[in-house]
């Protein structure tokens, strides 16, 4: 297998959300689930921290370490020869140059990074904390001399008693992201609601990106919305849980 360097990798990743309208990138936990998602056709991958840590007997929100998170993305990087990124949660309690430098030495060229600090009772960062906290991922990338994908993410609208009423505010928070050096930005929970996500696609220049289920969603839906980034979160080790259960279910005593 002809393995890439890691900043080729990186640059291929960049190309491939250029090429693509909307990039879909599965969102896989292990080696089996990498290359499965590698041999139906994906040219990039994503590792979910929610469908990692089911896959480790771990709790999300930063149930598991960063050095944890770290060997698992190696064993995934190692065995694909595709650029894959990583979702580092609120970063583990790492500085930025510290999350860059261990996602890149692990072969990840991409990276998620949310605004809920779960290591820190669950606040929500501020506008300016997160999007600074964006730019410190940018500058680290920068020296580093690897194009890393920032995907910035927000959880407002997740944690919104009514979507719609956070818009504005969440609306401030993706041109902060992007301002910061984001490549894309990443509101989720609201891959149901058209309004929404026309909104917040028409407020930036940079691809937004929605969480989907791989067989109650349309991809063209998306598409035609002007999405630019699908990732499945935990919806497709979801999706398989189910598929597993109703194989088994006939087999059981």
């Amino acid at each position: 297998m002809d393995f890439r360097t890691t900043v080729e990798r990186a640059q291929l990743l960049k190309k491939l959300h250029a090429e693509h309208k909307p990039l879909v990138l599965p969102t896989v936990w292990d080696v089996w689930s990498a290359r499965t998602a590698v041999a139906a056709g994906f040219p990039a991958l994503t590792v979910g921290s929610h469908p990692l840590a089911d896959s480790r007997g771990a709790d999300d929100h930063e149930g598991q370490t960063f050095e944890e998170v770290l060997a698992a993305v190696r064993g995934i990087t190692d065995s694909v020869d595709v650029p894959v990124s990583v979702d580092l949660e609120a970063g583990y309690g790492q500085r930025p140059a510290d999350l860059v430098a261990g996602l890149t030495e692990a072969g990840g060229v991409g990276l998620n990074l949310e605004d809920t600090v779960h290591s820190d009772g669950g606040r929500m960062r501020s506008t300016q904390e997160h999007a600074d906290f964006i730019a410190g991922l940018r500058a680290a990338a920068d020296d580093a001399g690897i194009p890393v994908w920032v995907n910035g993410r927000t959880d407002l609208f997740q944690n919104a008693g009514k979507a719609a009423d956070v818009l504005d505010e969440a609306i401030e928070r993706l041109k902060a992201m992007e301002q910061a050096g984001a490549d894309s930005v990443y509101p989720v929970s609201i891959q149901d609601d058209d309004d929404l996500l026309t909104a917040v696609i028409a407020a930036v220049a940079i691809p937004v990106n929605t969480t989907a289920h791989p067989v109650r969603h349309d991809l063209e839906r998306f598409r035609r919305l002007g999405v630019g980034r699908i990732t499945y979160g935990p919806l497709l080790q979801f999706a398989m849980t189910d598929a597993m259960k109703e194989m088994l279910a006939p087999w059981a005593p």
